[in-house]
């Protein structure tokens, strides 16, 4: 799994590429924008952020599809009744919007 709080070059995005495949998990802590990309679980990319210091309601996931930038916010992450998210997709506008423009501003190249 790789750490990522910036923008990505074209280049690095390549790597990922190699390393992962063309559709790469992302983990995302959506107040502190940072990313944790790979992982077999979403749940190993959310240990991560909270180790960093990450809030767990903070923690959302999803993908993107690299060849496409298609970028997904699907997880069983996702499922917190007690957030009021009953589901894999992320169903709170604002939490999407800030889960797609992180990934969207890093994945950029």
């Amino acid at each position: 799994m790789d750490f990522v709080d910036k923008k990505l070059k074209r280049a690095e995005i390549l790597n990922l590429r190699k390393k992962y495949g063309n559709y790469v998990k992302l983990t995302v802590d959506v107040e502190n924008a940072w990313v944790i990309v790979g992982g077999e679980l979403h749940a190993d990319g959310e240990r991560l952020l909270l180790e960093r210091g990450s809030n767990q309601n903070d923690i959302w996931g999803g993908g993107i599809s690299l060849p496409e930038r298609k970028i997904d916010s699907m997880a069983v992450l996702n499922i917190r009744p007690r957030l009021g998210n009953d589901n894999l997709e992320i169903l709170e506008p604002t939490v999407r919007k800030k889960f797609h423009d992180i990934i969207d501003k890093y994945f950029k190249e």
